[in-house]
C-alpha cells in the first residue's frame, strides 16, 4: 500500500541536492588527488554508487537530499529498504536505463508525474516507492 507518495518535483529537487552535495566535494577531491580520466570517472562513479546504494539502507531510506526534502525510499509494505532492495533499485534499474539509452529515464519521469502512486521504473523493479512518511509513520504503525 502506497502512503503519501512523493511526486516528480520533490524527487527532482532531492536528486539535484544530492548531486550538488556529492558532486562538489568529489570534484575538489579529484582535483586534489590529481586524478585524470578515466580514473576521475571511475572514482566519482564508485562514490556515487556507494552513496546511492548504502546510505538509504543505513539511514532509513534517506539520502542527504531526500532528508532535506523530507522524503524517503520505502518498500511497498512500508518497511525500510535493505541492501537487496537497493541493489535492484540502483544496479538493475541502472542497467535498464543504460540499455535503453536513457529512454527509460524519460519514461520514469513521466510515470512519477502521471501515476497515482508516483512510482517510477526503478520503484517497480525494486518494489519501492518514495514517501513523505517519516520512519514509524506508515499506516501500519498508526
Amino acid at each position: 500500500m502506497v502512503s503519501n507518495p512523493a511526486g516528480f518535483w520533490i524527487r527532482l529537487g532531492a536528486g539535484l541536492l544530492d548531486g550538488i552535495i556529492i558532486g562538489i566535494p568529489l570534484a575538489i577531491i579529484t582535483l586534489i588527488l590529481g586524478l585524470e580520466e578515466p580514473m576521475t570517472s571511475i572514482f566519482q562513479g564508485g562514490v556515487n554508487l556507494v552513496y546511492g546504494l548504502l546510505l538509504p539502507v543505513l539511514w532509513l531510506g534517506y539520502t542527504i537530499g531526500k532528508k532535506i526534502c523530507g522524503v524517503r525510499i520505502v518498500k511497498m509494505d512500508g518497511e525500510n529498504v535493505g541492501i537487496g532492495t537497493m541493489l535492484l533499485r540502483t544496479i538493475v534499474a541502472g542497467f535498464v536505463y543504460l540499455i535503453t539509452f536513457g529512454i527509460a529515464v524519460i519514461v520514469s519521469a513521466f510515470m512519477v508525474g502521471l501515476r497515482e502512486d508516483k512510482r517510477s521504473l526503478h520503484d517497480l523493479i525494486a518494489g519501492t516507492y518514495v514517501t513523505y512518511d517519516a520512519p514509524g509513520q506508515t499506516p501500519e504503525a498508526e
